[in-house]
């Protein structure tokens, strides 16, 4: 959501009708109605959520809807030929861009040209709309739709407890159904295998038939819609398009490179379960794998065969299948062929291969073929018999994921000096329950805390660090935050006194060398961000109200408690190794600091916060932490993070250092400094 635009209440009750109608050449842009369904909520505007946030959501799908028969049509409009020649490629993709850009233009109509923020596209893939609406149905008094938005939210955020909570209350409301509960953003493909999977296992085998061949057709005709939805413009890490002196030639194939990987990992995208970082084990074949034992059940031999053939096609001379295909031709005294469609479409997946291997030597970009079906949902065929997995399979191995890397535990040193003689140790890892942590006491006064806590009331802005997002993480409470950067600055325009922006700047200095001292790191901590935060809890949203303030996670990692791991990949910050929170006040209800297993269920330390109370820990996958909500009241605290890598630093931070050494040296500041604040989160 782009928290630099909120469009004014002036939609009338015509243009909402409009925005909201099944004719997508009126669809008004989903992220204008999302921003108004915020608004909406918090100014208690219930109804209008519902509205606005409902109509959002259709008009994310119908854009999405739009986006794929646009693409298909075209394709199908302007084919490639064989005669492939230089000219001949560019005049179809040129047409092919053409129709695409006159279909989406009159399906969409302005919405077209509508560019929506990166921020925006993530909150619907997490599916962020659906607490919004499970709060507002909530206060409607709409339990049944309640508990849809709920679970389908929960679907995607498994981890987050208190969602979970909240459906166990509505289990036990008057009129709530067990069909109320449904999954509205369920994919059709994985919805059908579940089900099938469960009539498999009850020994239901016509039923589990038709729901396996259903899951196959969705499959297929899902897989068709995400490689649509790659054909459009890529993202080009690393490269400044503004200076790009490559060929013409060269710059297609950058292109064309990008979307081919994007195709490529449609496979991964389709076996993976929302919610989950790791794509279900063997999934596209394991249908025909289930195929075979059931056919075979119900005595239809011919089918068994052709989908034990089929199944050989993805894992070829499989002992097993081997053998059950040589008992099927024996008994049926012929042989059989493959099913056509899964024929043809590794077809495809061979053709794609040998391009992204040329194209990655081209381009100088890793990519090795490796076994395929392993890399994008591959599964040990030691144990052959399909059994009772409730449609989800286990996870990939480490070893078989590309670019990715568990959390690896450090040498873990604790018990370094203080630094300060004031800094009282209250707490160390082992009475913490876990490791690389620490509570400390008297970091800063009283004094202190009340001169930070009047800064925070002068320069914090909503959503200011979270790219204007006013809650980021719960919608029950208020977000404000602000840079060491951002408060010399209101310091030198004499908004702030200069001495409260330089304490800001101190303490976490401060900060920084306690941590350092403490876990004995034998290299220098530098800083990756730094942020002076509040979280107020908003009047009148507390009722009943059980989600956390801060979801339990880890900073460095991607938390996955189903799998008990956390994956060190994108989008976590992998270079931050160490976390800190300096609490200014205690004077609020809630907001108690936690540490989790990695379940993110189990709570095995509870910090409440006052002056001068900070918490220390290393930022992996061994410290997942989060925080309870605030119920009544603002809790203000500086956050911290450190990394070991120089090149990581924080940018804001080396200019606040060019700041506070202009101020130590008497430099003049009517000369000018070139500070320019810059959000890195």
């Amino acid at each position: 959501m782009d928290g630099n635009f909120y469009p004014a209440a002036i939609f009338s009750v015509v243009l909402l009708t409009l925005a909201l109608s099944p004719s997508s050449a009126f669809l008004e842009p989903y992220d204008l109605l999302y921003n108004n369904a915020v608004q909406a909520f918090y100014n208690s505007e219930y109804e209008n959520v519902v509205l606005y946030m409902e109509g959002a959501l259709s008009s994310y799908t119908e854009v999405r809807r739009t986006r794929v028969r646009c693409r298909l049509r075209c394709q199908d409009q302007h084919p490639f030929d064989e005669a492939f020649t230089d000219v001949r490629f560019f005049d179809v993709v040129l047409r092919r861009a053409a129709c695409m850009n006159s279909c989406i233009e009159e399906k969409l109509g302005s919405q077209s040209l509508h560019k929506v923020s990166e921020d925006v596209v993530q909150d619907f893939q997490r599916r962020i709309p659906y607490n919004y609406l499970q709060l507002a149905y909530q206060k409607l008094k709409q339990p049944d739709k309640a508990a849809a938005a709920a679970h389908t939210y929960f679907q995607a955020n498994p981890e987050h407890v208190e969602m979970g909570q909240n459906l166990e209350q509505y289990k036990d409301l008057q009129g709530v159904q067990e069909e109320h509960f449904v999954d509205r953003e369920a994919r059709p493909h994985q919805h059908s295998f579940t089900a099938a999977v469960r009539l498999y296992d009850r020994g239901d085998y016509d039923g589990a038939i038709a729901l396996f061949e259903e899951a196959l057709k969705e499959y297929y005709k899902a897989d068709m819609e995400c490689r649509a939805l790659c054909q459009w413009p890529q993202k080009f890490e690393g490269h400044d398009h503004l200076r790009y002196r490559y060929s013409l030639h060269e710059l297609i194939s950058d292109h064309f490179t990008q979307v081919l990987h994007c195709e490529h990992e449609c496979v991964r995208d389709l076996a993976t379960r929302p919610g989950r970082l790791s794509p279900m084990e063997n999934y596209l074949p394991l249908h025909y794998d289930y195929l075979q034992f059931a056919y075979y059940q119900v005595e239809k031999l011919e089918e068994a065969l052709q989908c034990a053939l089929t199944y050989l096609l993805f894992h070829k001379e499989e002992e097993f299948v081997t053998e059950n295909v040589e008992y099927y031709r024996e008994t049926l005294g012929h042989n059989g062929k493959p099913r056509e469609e899964a024929a043809w479409y590794l077809r495809r997946h061979k053709q794609e291969l040998e391009l992204l291997l040329i194209g990655s030597k081209t381009m100088g970009v890793e990519f090795t073929e490796g076994n395929y079906w392993s890399s994008t949902g591959g599964r040990d065929d030691s144990n052959r018999i399909p059994s009772g997995t409730d449609g989800w399979m286990e996870y990939v191995p480490i070893s078989e994921k590309k670019n990715v890397t568990l959390v690896a535990p450090q040498q873990l040193k604790e018990g370094g000096p203080l630094v300060y003689d004031s800094v009282q140790l209250v707490n160390n890892s082992a009475a913490l329950n876990g490791t690389q942590r620490v509570l400390l006491d008297h970091v800063i006064t009283e004094e202190e805390c009340s001169d930070l806590r009047h800064l925070a009331h002068a320069v914090t802005m909503a959503g200011d660090g979270y790219r204007g997002r006013m809650s980021p993480h719960t919608p029950n409470e208020k977000f404000e935050g602000a840079t060491v950067l951002k408060t010399l600055q209101y310091g030198y325009e004499g908004r702030v006194p200069m001495r409260s922006a330089r304490l800001f700047y101190d303490i976490s200095e401060r900060a920084r060398r306690i941590i350092e001292s403490y876990f004995l790191l034998n290299s220098t901590l530098h800083f990756s961000y730094t942020h002076l935060v509040c979280r107020t809890a908003i009047t009148g949203q507390q009722d009943h109200r059980n989600d956390l303030s801060h979801p339990i996670h880890a900073d460095n990692c991607l938390l996955d408690p189903e799998a008990n791991e956390c994956w060190k990949e994108p989008p976590a910050y992998t270079y931050r190794d160490y976390s800190a929170l300096l609490y200014l006040n205690g004077d609020f209800e809630g907001g108690e600091f936690i540490f989790t297993e990695m379940d993110a269920k189990t709570v095995t330390a509870s910090v409440k916060p006052k002056c001068g109370r900070m918490v220390g820990f290393s930022s992996g996958g061994e410290n997942p932490h989060g925080v309870k909500a605030v119920t009544s009241g603002q809790r203000c605290a500086v956050a911290l993070w450190f990394t070991l890598d120089p090149l990581f630093r924080e940018l804001e931070r080396l200019q606040a250092d060019e700041v506070i050494q202009a101020l130590d040296t008497q430099a003049v500041w009517g000369q000018g400094l070139n500070i320019n604040p810059k959000d890195e989160l």
